[in-house]
């Protein structure tokens, strides 16, 4: 595990379990050892704290390029941070730039590292599921490792877009966990991809009981990090 995220795990872990007492259930589902992926509704930035507050492993962050790029004193912190954390860089100008962060996440799944990916590509304007894209599909075949549905609700109650921390006794947080799914052998042309996608995303929503809205939610100019390129 990186230093800076066991660190996190000493401090801010703590701290979040003893202000907002999260409900975990399914955390049976999370394998001790080996490579996964985490594939989750996201509702709001604190998805990734209290995810990473909630399981023991190292989870590997997919963060925007910009942030590893940065100049200044600034810059040169924020590549400090996430470098130091273990996130992977996405680039999101797309093409094969993009492709990137594939290449790099491949080796760390295959190495028993757990990979979290939002399919909705975004944060939910409106609290409600959209489609999923199939960008953890194709990862989870090429890598040859299952996909773990994340479901969380009441982050963005606890930290809205827009609030920059999240505030403690303004909702109740829970994770859950849903079964493995196993997609080892299926082909990785398009149509078996968006089946995959698909079947992931109803699981999803089996967790959080979100109202399901079967197209693609609309993108934000300042996605945030952990956020599908």
């Amino acid at each position: 595990m990186p230093l800076l995220y066991t660190i996190g795990k000493l401090t801010v872990a703590p701290a979040l379990r003893l202000a907002f007492r999260p409900t975990v259930e399914g955390l049976e589902h999370v394998p001790e050892t080996g490579g996964a992926i985490f594939a989750g509704n996201h509702l709001s930035v604190a998805d990734e704290l209290f995810l990473g507050t909630v399981v023991p492993r190292h989870l590997a962050f997919w963060a925007k390029s910009e942030y590893f790029t940065g100049t200044g004193a600034k810059g040169a912190f924020s590549k400090f941070v996430l470098t130091g954390l273990g996130a992977i860089p996405v680039e999101r100008a797309g093409g094969r730039a993009a492709l990137s962060a594939f290449d790099a996440a491949i080796p760390a799944l295959r190495g028993g590292d757990l990979v979290v990916v939002y399919p909705e590509g975004t944060r939910s304007p409106d609290g409600k599921l959209y489609r999923g894209r199939t960008g953890a599909a194709r990862l989870a075949v090429a890598a040859g490792v299952p996909i773990i549905p994340v479901g969380t609700i009441g982050t963005d109650k606890a930290q809205p877009i827009g609030a920059r921390v999240p505030r403690p006794g303004t909702a109740k947080i829970t994770v859950r966990f849903g079964k493995p799914l196993d997609f080892t052998g299926r082909p990785d042309d398009r149509t078996s991809l968006r089946q995959m996608t698909d079947e992931v995303m109803s699981e999803i929503q089996k967790l959080t009981g979100q109202e399901y809205v079967p197209r693609y939610a609309p993108k934000r100019a300042d996605t945030d990090p952990a956020a599908e390129a």
